[in-house]
């Protein structure tokens, strides 16, 4: 069976096709600038890179383009557009209507639009992705994968705000979490790694990259996580603020003479390691501004260090302990510093780090030492393959 994975931004698609008889990528690429000047896929097959510039006015445009790709006789993986069994979609909101990954139906699209709202920039690419692969790949089923869905195991009292009640019943508002593929797909390896089974660990996950949030997993469920209503909450991420005093908003709007639109603005994209710093929102160049003595640098990757590891020790009183912590996406697998920073000072706790195992980036590898009572490992991230094992299995 090969499932196609489609992640639809709003002007972006990622791609994977993967054979899932042996887990093999058989084709890999990104379109991005849909609906702008100077858009183009990046196409690659078996480490073969081709790209792909031609005008797409909409996903419907770019899926045509990626699928021709796909079937390419010079530069494609298969060689019929038959041979996709199925298309797997990740979804970022699901709201509390998905607690899992679905069979796409018009009643599931309806849902998809509904929670539009708390995912302006995502849901509706997501609609566009789907609706496309409907029209061009009619009669091929297709999956939703949710971000929020591994969350929806989280109690009341994690997932409840300190507001009046009948907001959650009118609005739906409450903590959902996100990056939950991600979560869900790093502690099944985590587990498996300590060779045993999900349902025995306490796990915390830490999903860190320029978006950043942290899950509790005990007995093979999401019982809290960092993010919130939407993605704001939680640690200070690339560009987003992270948890803050909700009056400091207000106070802001009314300081900076702001609207809604500007504050949301400033808060999800001014703000953050960009905002710290005054430097970027890419770790890489802070952490060269740090090393170079810029201060605001250096202060900005203390703080989203503390912040993680204050997540870190909530979710171990919480679970009343832990058995592995995972670090995990572009950060958590690939900045030696960073998780040496979070776990520094934690060795009361059970936590030792060690220096030798933790100079590693991207590799599936246990960095504490052997006698730590809680052990750290480094586990790559792959949502597309998590998308794809949840659509094959719904399909078959």
């Amino acid at each position: 069976m090969n499932v196609l994975v489609i992640n639809c931004g709003s002007s972006s698609l990622k791609y994977q096709l993967i054979n899932m008889e042996n887990e093999e990528v058989m084709a890999i690429g990104l379109t991005e600038r849909i609906g702008i000047e100077g858009s183009r896929v990046v196409h690659k097959t078996s480490g073969e890179k081709t790209i792909i510039e031609e005008p797409m006015k909409d996903h419907r445009d770019a899926l045509r383009i990626v699928l021709n790709a796909i079937v390419d006789p010079k530069i494609g993986a298969v060689k019929d557009m038959k041979e996709i069994s199925a298309v797997g979609h990740r979804v970022v909101h699901g709201g509390e209507k998905f607690a899992e990954s679905v069979i796409i139906t018009d009643e599931v699209k309806k849902a998809i639009q509904d929670c539009a709202e708390l995912a302006p920039l995502h849901n509706p690419a997501n609609l566009m992705g789907i609706d496309a692969c409907e029209e061009i790949l009619p009669g091929v089923p297709q999956v939703a994968v949710f971000d929020t869905a591994f969350h929806q195991t989280m109690p009341k009292a994690s997932y409840l705000y300190g507001l009046p009640y009948e907001l959650y019943e009118k609005h739906g508002i409450r903590k959902y979490g996100f990056h939950g593929t991600s979560h869900k797909y790093v502690a099944q390896k985590a587990a498996a790694l300590m060779g045993k089974e999900m349902a025995d660990l306490k796990i915390i996950t830490c999903h860190l990259g320029n978006g950043a949030s942290i899950t509790a997993v005990d007995g093979g469920k999401s019982i809290d996580t960092s993010m919130g209503l939407t993605p704001l909450e939680g640690s200070i991420m690339g560009t987003r603020c992270g948890d803050l005093d909700p009056a400091i908003v207000t106070f802001i709007m009314e300081k900076e003479n702001l609207d809604v639109a500007a504050v949301n603005n400033l808060v999800n994209k001014k703000s953050g390691i960009l905002g710290m710093s005054c430097v970027s929102s890419d770790f890489r160049d802070v952490e060269e501004a740090a090393d170079a003595g810029n201060e605001k640098a250096q202060v900005a990757l203390d703080a989203f260090a503390q912040r993680v590891k204050k997540y870190i020790g909530a979710y171990m009183a919480e679970m009343g302990g832990a058995d592995i912590i995972v670090f995990t996406a572009g950060l958590g697998e690939n900045s030696i510093s960073m998780r040496a920073k979070i776990c520094e000072g934690l060795e009361g706790m059970g936590i030792k780090m060690d220096a030798e195992k933790n100079n590693v980036r991207g590799k599936e590898t246990v960095v504490s030492t052997d006698d730590s009572a809680i052990k750290v490992a480094v586990i790559p991230t792959n949502e597309e393959l998590m998308i794809a094992k949840d659509t094959a299995a719904l399909v078959k």
